[in-house]
C-alpha cells in the first residue's frame, strides 16, 4: 500500500512554499506530491514572474529544469540502451564513443567518478578546428576514478553516446520517450517566450532575460540539447514521469523498473548519510532517490513507499537558487523520507 502524503505534509510544504516566494527567494513556484495509487496534491504560490503581472504558475507552467535533463532524458535512454544491448556500463565509454580516450566506462560517469575535468567551459573551443566532441573526448583525466565530484561533462559526453549508438539526434530520443510516457509537454528548447514559460535570470544588466532558452550556458552552446541540461518540462509532465517510474518499479519486471532498481545501489560516497547511485543521489538509507536542477527544480522517489515529490520553481531568476530555495528542498527531502505508519494518517 503507498504511503499518502497526510494534510499535515502539505500543510507544511503549502506553509514553506509560501515562505519562500515572500522572502524573495523566488518569484514562485510549484509543489506536486503525489502517490502511485494516483493520490496527487498540488500546491502554487507566487506568480510565474513580475513581468507577467499576477499570473499565477500552474502545473502546466513549463520550467526550465536544467540538470533534471539528467535524471528525465539521459538516465532513462541510457537505462533503454542497456536494456537493447547497445551499451555495456563496464566498458570504456570509447566503446560507444569512438573519439573518447582513457579508461573511464559508462558506469562512472553516470555516478559522476570518472576522475573528469570538473570545469566545463565549451566556449574555450570557439575557434577550434575539431569538432567539439572530439576535444571534450581528447581532455584528459584531472583525478583518479572511483571519487565522487559532480561533473556535467559526463553527461554531455552520454549525450553523445546515446546519439551515437542510436544513429539519431538526442532530441530525438528524448521526444520518443516522453511522448511514450505522456509527458506531452516535455522537449528540449529553444521554446517561444509566452505567460506559459517561466523565465530565469538576467545575466547581463540591460540585456534581454533568458525566456525558452537553456539558462545553462554549456547546453546553450550545444545548440540547448544536451545530456546535462537543455530541458523544459511542467510540474505535471514531473509527477506522470515519476508516476511511470513507480509503477514500474512496483507492479512489474519492464526495463525502466529494473533500471531504477540497479540505479538505487550505492555506487560511491558523497558525504555521510548520501550516496550517488546511477545518476541519483540516495538517501534515507537507499529509500529515497532525487535529483536537483540549479534553476531551482527538484525531483524525489520513495520507490519502496510508491510516492513522489516535485518542485518546480525559476529561483534562480533572483540569482543563486541553491540557497535561496534550501529550506524547501530541505522539509521536501524530510517528507518524503518520513517512515509511515497507517495511524498517523490523519481524520
Amino acid at each position: 500500500m503507498p504511503a499518502p502524503f497526510t494534510a499535515n505534509d502539505t500543510a507544511r510544504l503549502q506553509e514553506t512554499l509560501d515562505e519562500v516566494v515572500a522572502d524573495g527567494a523566488t518569484p514562485g513556484g510549484v509543489v506536486v506530491c503525489g502517490t502511485i495509487d494516483g493520490q496527487k496534491h498540488v500546491l502554487t504560490a507566487g506568480t510565474v514572474a513580475p513581468e507577467l503581472g499576477e499570473l499565477t504558475p500552474t502545473e502546466h507552467t513549463i520550467y526550465d529544469i536544467a540538470s533534471l535533463t539528467k535524471v528525465v532524458a539521459t538516465w532513462p535512454l541510457i537505462g533503454q540502451a542497456l536494456a537493447t544491448g547497445l551499451v555495456d556500463l563496464d566498458a570504456p565509454t570509447r566503446n560507444v564513443l569512438p573519439a573518447m580516450t582513457g579508461e573511464a566506462t559508462l558506469r562512472q560517469l553516470l555516478a559522476h567518478a570518472s576522475g573528469l575535468r570538473a570545469s566545463t567551459r565549451l566556449d574555450h573551443y570557439r575557434s577550434a578546428d575539431a569538432p567539439l566532441h572530439e576535444l571534450l573526448c581528447r581532455e584528459p583525466l584531472e583525478d583518479t576514478p572511483g571519487r565522487h565530484r559532480y561533473i556535467n561533462r559526463g553527461y554531455i559526453l552520454l549525450g553523445l553516446a546515446l546519439a551515437h549508438v542510436n544513429g539519431v539526434p538526442l532530441d530525438y530520443l528524448a521526444d520518443q520517450l516522453w511522448q511514450r510516457i505522456g509527458m506531452n509537454s516535455t522537449v528540449y528548447g529553444p521554446i517561444a517566450r509566452g505567460h506559459h514559460v517561466a523565465p530565469t535570470e538576467q545575466r547581463i544588466p540591460g540585456a534581454p532575460r533568458t525566456w525558452g532558452v537553456a539558462h545553462d550556458d554549456n547546453a546553450a552552446l550545444l545548440g540547448g540539447i544536451a545530456g546535462h541540461a537543455g530541458v523544459f518540462s511542467t510540474p505535471r509532465d514531473l509527477a506522470t514521469y515519476a508516476t511511470w517510474l513507480l509503477d514500474a518499479y512496483t507492479y512489474g519486471d519492464a526495463a525502466p523498473g529494473e533500471w531504477l532498481r540497479a540505479s538505487l545501489v550505492p555506487q560511491v560516497a558523497i558525504e555521510p548519510g548520501l550516496d550517488r547511485g546511477l545518476s541519483w543521489i540516495l538517501a534515507a538509507g537507499g529509500r529515497v532517490a532525487y535529483h536537483h536542477g540549479f534553476t531551482g527544480t527538484s525531483l524525489y522517489l520513495a520507490p519502496d513507499a510508491g510516492r513522489y515529490l516535485v518542485i518546480c520553481t525559476n529561483a534562480v531568476y533572483y540569482g543563486n537558487a541553491r540557497t535561496r530555495i534550501a529550506p524547501l528542498r530541505t522539509l521536501a527531502l524530510k517528507t518524503i523520507s518520513a517512515t509511515w505508519h497507517p495511524e498517523a494518517l490523519d481524520e
